[in-house]
């Protein structure tokens, strides 16, 4: 199973942008977002069950992404608006069957992508 993620960029504060994360193989129960700031540990972003049974999202960026899933193209995608110089990091989409009392840490995930690098910047 290998994961695609596409779709960083420079953006201005205030922007948008839309990540896309191609999976292929098998389906897993839970797809999620993650993303890993320079000098900082990677971080939780936002999740979603398969089934549709659950989203899930960090505080700090609740009211400005929205996670989806496409099951008929297996495509995972983050919409992100009102972008802050804080979300500056590069992201990462993974696949796991965790439960939900484990559904943002990182270490539930068993695939990941390579990476895509958001910068907000003015």
């Amino acid at each position: 199973v290998q994961l695609q993620a596409s779709g960083g960029g420079l953006v201005q504060p205030g922007g948008s942008l839309r990540l896309t994360c191609a999976p292929a193989g098998r389906t897993f129960r839970s797809y999620a977002w993650f993303r890993q700031a320079p000098g900082k540990e990677r971080e939780f972003v936002a999740a979603i069950r398969t089934s549709g049974s659950g989203i899930f999202y960090t505080d700090s960026v609740k009211g400005r992404f929205t996670v989806s899933r496409d099951n008929a193209a297996k495509t995972l995608r983050l919409e992100m608006n009102s972008l802050k110089p804080e979300d500056t990091a590069v992201y990462y989409c993974a696949a796991g069957d965790p439960i939900t009392s484990n559904i943002r840490a990182s270490e539930a995930y068993r695939v990941w992508g390579q990476g895509t690098l958001v910068t907000v910047s003015s």
